[in-house]
């Protein structure tokens, strides 16, 4: 499976292509930073990104794209910003039908560290550990966007066999709902249909 995972923001977005296979092999694909200037306007910067986004998704052709979650900061205006980008992904990879799965930084942290605090240069580490890179991908937002695709890769199918399992547990349970209805409406037929069922007999 091949996925395109993205660190979002304004000032620096981060792309990195990985590929999984056998087991929990990756293979770096492709990676790079989408930078746009800080005086440029807003519109003009999510085109940007946008664009090199489109270019991605045609060379590459990813088959899911992973997107870091938001999260409440202090600086709001940050935040809007990595929203507004994220949102642009998002769009670009919906209109072509692919998957958009948002992780947490603290998920994309523990399954690539196996610790949710790990510290961007312990996740760097890791990542370019775990893709036999010759050296470490630079700036901190092409390690993250690498290190996003390897959680979709690696977490992505246990979470669908936990959805699989919760809707046939579901749907079980609907199911046993339904025969306990149809034997308590086959008893309250039967008791009506008997003349004796009212009355109390003694011996």
């Amino acid at each position: 499976m091949r996925v395109l995972g993205v660190d979002p923001g304004l000032t620096r977005c981060g792309l990195g292509v990985v590929d999984g296979g056998l087991g929990r092999s990756v293979t770096c694909v492709a990676v790079d930073v989408v930078r746009t200037p800080a005086d440029a306007e807003l519109s003009t910067r999510l085109l940007r990104i946008s664009d090199a986004v489109e270019h991605w998704l045609d060379v590459h052709r990813p088959e899911a794209v992973a997107v870091e979650r938001v999260f409440s900061q202090h600086n709001v205006r940050t935040v809007m910003g990595t929203a507004q980008a994220g949102g642009v992904v998002a769009l670009n990879a919906a209109r072509r039908g692919l998957p958009v799965v948002f992780h947490t930084p603290s998920e994309v942290k523990a399954a690539v560290t196996g610790s949710g605090r790990a510290d961007k240069a312990q996740v760097t580490g890791m990542v370019t550990r775990l893709l036999k890179l010759e050296s470490q991908p630079k700036p901190a937002d092409a390690a993250d966007a690498l290190a996003l695709a390897i959680c979709h890769l690696w977490r992505e199918p246990m979470r669908e066999r936990l959805a699989a399992a919760e809707a046939k547990a579901a749907q079980l349970a609907r199911a046993h709902k339904a025969k306990l209805a149809a034997a308590a409406k086959d008893k309250a037929r039967r008791t009506a249909d008997d003349p004796n069922s009212g009355r109390n007999t003694r011996r």
